[in-house]
């Protein structure tokens, strides 16, 4: 089992890997909207924060040997069902015609003003 953690971000805060790579899968952590090198919070619009959890997924696979082209599943937890729309859009944007599963889960308020967590399974792109 491999531990992945993005380049020149700060350790997680809690107990927890940022993504591990076993068996040819990567299995990335929930992501809220905050830029990795920085710290910074993204907590404007939902398009917003989502934008930047999905790259932060993206980050992750990258550094574990994928990339959001070999995803296989996301888990979108998202503070209000009403916000479906414009996360839909914003995945759909970066997604592109790639569609891996999906489940999107409404959990209510998270800490602070976060509206989304995204977090995902992958496979890891094999060598030729």
């Amino acid at each position: 089992m491999q531990k992945v953690q993005i380049k020149n971000a700060p350790a997680p805060k809690g107990h927890y890997s940022p993504a591990v790579v076993h068996n040819g899968f990567v299995f990335v952590s929930g992501q809220l909207a905050v830029v990795p090198e920085t710290g910074e919070e993204k907590t404007g619009s939902i398009e917003e924060q989502t934008e930047q959890c999905l790259r932060n997924v993206e980050a992750l696979l990258k550094e574990a040997g994928s990339d959001l082209n070999n995803t296989l599943k996301f888990s979108i937890f998202v503070s209000d069902e009403n916000l479906w729309g414009a996360v839909n859009e914003t995945y759909k944007r970066i997604l592109g015609e790639h569609k891996p599963a999906r489940a999107i889960i409404p959990v209510g308020n998270f800490r602070g003003d976060f509206l989304i967590e995204i977090e995902a399974i992958a496979a890891v792109i094999e060598k030729t």
